[in-house]
């Protein structure tokens, strides 16, 4: 159901922290025309937590709406309470995505037995299709693959975003027949060629078309084109990983003139010290800059 690079799009947000729409339909026009095969709304790159209802129902209609069938749209519903993740999840099927992406809870740190029935009362009520989203780093809980598997048997749940990066976690969903995404930019490449259907990616953000052709090398079995073009990325990946997602990733558009400078507290905009190593970075790589930037 779903494949390749799938974005984890940021909110673009003015410098007073509202969301900026006209760059929010700009990124989508971009996406599009670069050959992203899908993106999620309103996930932990999109400052989820930080969303109102309101604007989290703009961002995904308009976001369906724009790609019209030409790629795949997820929504980030997930939340610490089962509660709120069902009320966001059904907010998000009035729009018709292709899927919603509900992240383990975090801080609250269920057992196995409670993901389980969090997640199936999620699928329960959803109205949409379902992908589990395992990240332990930032929910400290790990989703264990015998739970993701038992979940699978759901007839709504159709897929798993699994940050866990490691060969053995991708073999043992994928023996048991699960749809793997990975969450995780710099093991992606060598998790499709094990198996693995695509990539919900960060890193896509900044070079969309680039990570659209690795996706598809990999997707093929062209081992040695996909490790090719994943090895001119590792600086990237280290960068957007030098303080908390999204800070880096947006720092880089901003850059770039793809969006503005907001961001949302409790994030700051990136320290000043790594702002030498992004400018270098930015020479690097062969970033798409648009033309009204600064």
């Amino acid at each position: 159901m779903f494949h390749g690079s799938i974005v984890a799009l940021v909110t673009p947000m003015t410098s007073t922290g509202e969301v900026d729409k006209s760059r929010w339909l700009a990124l989508l026009d971009w996406h599009l025309v670069q050959g992203s095969d899908g993106v999620v709304v309103a996930g932990t790159t999109g400052e989820s937590v930080t969303l109102t209802a309101d604007e989290f129902a703009w961002l995904l209609s308009s976001a369906v709406e724009r790609a019209d069938g030409r790629m795949k749209v997820l929504a980030g519903t997930g939340a610490s309470s089962t509660a709120e993740a069902i009320e966001r999840t059904r907010l998000a099927a009035q729009f018709s995505p292709d899927a919603a992406l509900v992240v383990v809870p975090a801080y609250n740190r269920p057992s196995q037995r409670g993901l389980d029935a969090h997640f199936r009362a999620v699928a329960d009520a959803a109205g949409i299709p379902v992908v589990l989203y395992n990240v332990p780093s930032r929910t400290a809980v790990d989703l264990l693959p015998e739970t993701s598997l038992r979940l699978n048997e759901h007839d709504n749940i159709v897929a798993i975003k699994e940050a866990v990066g490691t060969a053995d976690r991708l073999a043992e969903l994928r023996a048991g027949g699960m749809p793997v995404l990975s969450g995780d930019d710099p093991t992606c490449c060598e998790r499709m060629l094990e198996g693995a259907d695509g990539v919900i990616s960060v890193a896509a953000n900044v070079i969309p078309a680039q990570f659209a052709r690795l996706c598809r090398h990999a997707l093929a079995g062209e081992a040695d084109r996909a490790r090719t073009e994943n090895s001119r990325f590792s600086e990237l990946y280290d960068f957007l990983s030098v303080e908390s997602n999204p800070v880096p990733v947006k720092w880089l558009l901003a850059q770039m003139g793809r969006i503005g400078p907001g961001i949302r507290l409790p994030l700051v905009d990136l320290d000043e010290r790594f702002h030498g190593r992004g400018r270098a970075l930015m020479n690097e790589l062969p970033l798409d800059v648009a033309a009204d930037v600064a």
